[in-house]
């Protein structure tokens, strides 16, 4: 018990974890419950919650994956206290919110629900990371955070959260349309493990965007500034949750400090006969006519340096393939050089270990 630092720790007077109210020693004997007796996902709530009352001024987290081979990284527990009151004052979220907790506590953005709530005074309820964590649920809440993948199954159920947060991959042009009209305040984020989790916010069911022409910029939260670098890649500089200025590979358009456009990843450029295609833009596009998961990447061309192709996650088939490329060459938004020159077909892409299409073991498995 001597080991725990509740002065840097501050675990705030109103927080309680599964309605039960805890101070800093209570934690200890919850955490251990968990461990022993919990299910999984319980068992790793306990090891973080014991990790985080521990007296070391860090905890080890693991990155994703998606960009790269998956890493385990150390973070500054003030750094997360730190990002923990920025979110609270940017979604105006103040002590006794009602949260849930639906994401994995072996990845950052699950453990920071855990850590706004304690830092916040936050009442959190914590059930099983699944596709449709609201569909047993009839508590309403105040606050949550999902992956698009949850967002997507638990349209039905969404009118018992009041604010979501919504990360770890972009929000589809599809998912986007069919969240108009509700009720929910649904803000996609920008952010990655080294950042603790989000830096910027975008709202994407709001009025006064069916107004606005072009894509609606990202937001970035108090204390935070954004630049860009000479490859128009994202530069942030955040004091109060890094040690150091974080340079991306993530193109942007840049509006000012505080705002700018998502454009798409610098690796993921294709140069195609001398014309710079970002994946992701034609990705939006496609989002109109295909309803499968699917994704643009390119392979080696003895004429164009590379080419543009497209995976599509479904069976194959003759019918389906004349289908798809009928619906692609018919897309007048899509300009020529992004036209897919040949289109796969995978029943089930790779993914990484939070659920995102691993494109690179993807494409290596439909090839070898």
């Amino acid at each position: 018990m001597s080991k725990i630092n509740t002065e840097v720790l501050k675990i705030h007077p109103s927080f309680q974890l599964n309605k039960i109210q805890a101070d800093a020693f209570d934690l200890v004997e919850i955490a251990k419950k968990f461990q022993e007796q919990g299910e999984p996902f319980e068992q790793e709530i306990g090891d973080f919650l014991i990790d985080w009352l521990k007296p070391e001024p860090h905890i080890f987290v693991k990155t994703s994956g998606s960009t790269g081979t998956p890493k385990e990284i150390s973070i500054e527990k003030q750094h997360m206290v730190n990002s923990a009151l920025a979110t609270g004052k940017f979604f105006k979220l103040p002590e006794e919110t009602t949260a849930l907790l639906c994401l994995p506590v072996s990845y950052i953005a699950g453990k920071m629900m855990l850590v706004r709530a304690m830092v916040l005074g936050w009442h959190i309820d914590c059930v099983q990371p699944k596709s449709n964590p609201l569909d047993l649920l009839y508590k309403r809440y105040d606050f949550c955070a999902m992956t698009p993948f949850q967002l997507d199954n638990s349209l039905a159920r969404l009118h018992l959260i009041k604010k979501l947060i919504v990360g770890g991959g972009a929000v589809s042009v599809h998912l986007k349309k069919l969240v108009q009209g509700i009720n929910t305040k649904i803000y996609e984020t920008y952010g990655m493990t080294e950042t603790v989790t989000h830096i910027a916010a975008r709202k994407v069911n709001s009025k006064k965007n069916k107004k606005k022409k072009g894509p609606i910029p990202f937001k970035v939260l108090a204390n935070i500034s954004v630049s860009v670098d000479k490859r128009n890649c994202l530069v942030i500089k955040a004091p109060q949750i890094s040690n150091g200025t974080i340079v991306t590979n993530d193109v942007v358009e840049l509006l000012s400090y505080k705002k700018f456009i998502l454009k798409g990843r610098y690796d993921n450029v294709i140069n195609s006969g001398g014309i710079k295609i970002h994946p992701e833009q034609v990705e939006k596009k496609l989002q109109k006519i295909i309803l499968q998961r699917f994704f643009i990447t390119s392979l080696p061309d003895d004429a164009l340096g590379e080419k543009v192709i497209l995976f599509i996650e479904a069976a194959f088939s003759e019918e389906a393939l004349a289908e798809v490329k009928a619906l692609v060459e018919n897309l007048k938004t899509l300009d020529k050089y992004e036209q897919p020159k040949k289109i796969y077909f995978v029943e089930k892409f790779e993914e990484t270990h939070t659920g995102k299409i691993n494109r690179i073991n993807t494409l290596k498995a439909r090839l070898a």
